[in-house]
């Protein structure tokens, strides 16, 4: 009669035990070795403890993953109870990563999962160095592109271009949004990376500091003032939330006072509410695939027992049950993973504040808060506060001025951690 231990991993035992026209090369059917690694051995790090996240932590530890640690900077809310199943109604106001981890821990004999109540980027390359395979359920473009970044920056290149497979750390990204969803794995350096794709998400509407401050132009502009800038002087520590009419109505009120000192027009309540309020529809049952697909690549990737994922599926539930797999090939103009820089045509009479909101709107960049760099010159830099004040008479400068044909930029920007991207300047007049 089998023990419970036994019976637990009966099923998992005919997969890892036996081989098959599917296994990985080099699989080696050998269960109680690769049972050994999968259970004792194998480090996971989830990154996002929401309606993706809770699938996904209880999808890994069922399957045979007990060394997991998640990460998540949110605190749970009423809305999440719907379909964030590891949170109850007295669990509102705690961190996210740590009732899920409790949860997890006390229903799941064996399993641990260590919670970080925080930020990603507040971990450095030695935390992140340690896990065999790192899983991905955001619902943030900013935040992907900073762990792809991160993870792609970790990997080991030598002088003829050959990658040491040693600190390769696989990425394997989720998404959902309404009926519709995705799950991809991403080999740094070897496949294409987040970056690689960029230009298939839309550019998130957002705006230079600067032109909020100093010049704005459109009603938005008004908006994200009274949002990202007045808020904080007038509230201080107080966190804006979009759910509560009389702050939305402090907003609007502001935004239009903004407005009649420039003479804009536009402003309306419906139009705050659209530009502070950023609403992505999330279905449990698309959250439950999506994460299945996830979990079952690191079980596969674990265990070499079958291929992996190569390397992007997409599923489409609005119309019935629709999935479709294809590849994503490597850009050799990607900034984080390519090798080829990019020759950005521009006129010398555009100010470097306009260049600056072009690489924002730009579907290959995307940049939030570049710094730029010419020769080891600074042009402008968003930090420190003195540099930036030093650089910043040049915003209202022609590139004319400031940079030569030819010229390389050297662009920094915080969705790419320590990554340069590198824009060589043609002139078209």
């Amino acid at each position: 009669m089998a023990t419970p231990a036994e019976g637990r991993w009966f099923h998992i035992n005919k997969v890892i035990g036996r081989e098959g026209p599917f296994a990985g090369e080099g699989f080696t059917a050998d269960a109680e070795k690769t049972r050994n690694f999968l259970l004792n051995e194998c480090k996971i790090l989830v990154i996002g403890a929401g309606g993706l996240g809770c699938e996904l932590l209880k999808d890994l530890a069922l399957i045979g993953f007990r060394n997991i640690d998640v990460i998540d900077m949110d605190t749970i809310d009423y809305s999440n109870l719907n379909r964030q199943f590891l949170f109850r109604k007295e669990d509102v106001g705690k961190p996210k990563a740590e009732v899920a981890a409790a949860f997890i821990n006390k229903r799941i004999p064996g399993v641990k999962v260590t919670p970080y109540f925080g930020k990603i980027q507040d971990k450095d390359e030695e935390y992140y160095s340690q896990f065999n395979i790192i899983i991905a359920g955001l619902d943030s473009i900013d935040a992907r592109r900073w762990i792809n970044g991160m993870l792609t920056n970790m990997v080991s290149v030598d002088e003829e271009g050959n990658v040491d497979p040693d600190t390769v750390i696989p990425l394997i990204d989720g998404g959902t949004e309404g009926f519709k969803g995705h799950a991809r794995v991403i080999l740094p350096r070897i496949t294409a990376c987040f970056e690689c794709s960029l230009d298939a998400y839309p550019p998130q509407t957002n705006f230079q500091i600067c032109t909020l401050i100093s010049h704005p132009r459109l009603p938005e502009h008004c908006i994200e003032w009274a949002h990202l800038i007045q808020w904080p002087k007038d509230w201080g520590a107080t966190k804006f939330d979009a759910d509560n009419p009389e702050m939305v109505k402090w907003m609007f009120e502001k935004a239009t006072e903004r407005a009649a000192e420039y003479n804009i027009k536009g402003v309306t309540y419906r139009l705050t509410l659209g530009v502070v309020k950023n609403i992505i529809p999330a279905i449990a049952a698309t959250n439950a695939i999506i994460a299945a697909a996830e979990a079952n690549e690191a079980f596969k990737i674990a265990t070499n027992t079958s291929g992996y994922l190569n390397n992007y599926m997409m599923y489409n539930g609005v119309q019935g049950v629709y999935t479709y797999t294809f590849e994503y090939e490597k850009k050799e103009a990607c900034p984080v993973c390519g090798t080829s820089e990019t020759t950005y045509e521009i006129s010398k009479s555009l100010k470097l504040e306009d260049f600056m909101e072009l690489l924002a709107e730009d579907a290959r960049y995307q940049l939030k808060k570049p710094s730029l760099r010419r020769e080891g010159k600074s042009i402008y830099m968003q930090s420190p506060a003195s540099l930036q004040e030093a650089t910043k008479p040049n915003l209202i400068k022609t590139m004319g001025e400031l940079v030569e044909e030819g010229d390389v930029l050297d662009i920094t920007d915080p969705a790419l951690p320590n990554i340069a991207v590198n824009i060589r300047i043609k002139f078209t007049d």
